[in-house]
């Protein structure tokens, strides 16, 4: 009997593991000085083959383009948009019936940041993406950040 209970907890250990959502996407928070009080936030996600990541400028209609928001904090002043740093692929998509725009293999996401004072401060946020490869796309995930400035 405790043979089959323990291959019952087993198996359902199993299951549980498999079960569990995959998130294949590696994420590297950096910050670069660029003049005084001004600060580059470089966001890196590594997406291994076969999967692909999606633009923030990915058209209503697709699939959720990735999207970064950041914190308020009362130092900082964002400079524009994050801009995007890699090779920008765009396909007309016919599940989604639009053109959506991607990234495979890696793409930096760069928020040029202002301080207002000299004070040592972070920057925090979340980033909110989803992934698809040929055969499936993952459920959007939310990952939490914080950037020191230095």
């Amino acid at each position: 009997m405790k043979k089959i209970f323990f291959l019952f907890i087993s198996l359902l250990t199993t299951v549980f593991v498999f079960a569990q959502p995959k998130d294949p996407v590696g994420w590297k928070y950096e910050c670069k000085k660029i003049s005084d009080g001004v600060y580059d936030l470089i966001i890196t996600a590594t997406v291994p083959q076969p999967w692909h990541i999606y633009s923030q400028f990915t058209p209503k209609g697709g699939p959720v383009p990735t999207k970064i928001t950041f914190k308020p904090n009362p130092l900082v002043v964002l400079d524009g948009k994050a801009k995007e740093l890699g090779k920008l692929e765009k396909t007309n998509d016919q599940t989604f019936k639009v053109d959506v725009m991607f990234f495979s293999n890696s793409v930096q996401f760069v928020q040029t940041i202002k301080l207002k004072a000299k004070v040592k401060t972070s920057i925090s946020g979340i980033v909110e993406y989803m992934v698809c490869n040929d055969q499936q796309c993952l459920p959007p995930v939310k990952k939490s950040f914080d950037i020191q400035l230095q």
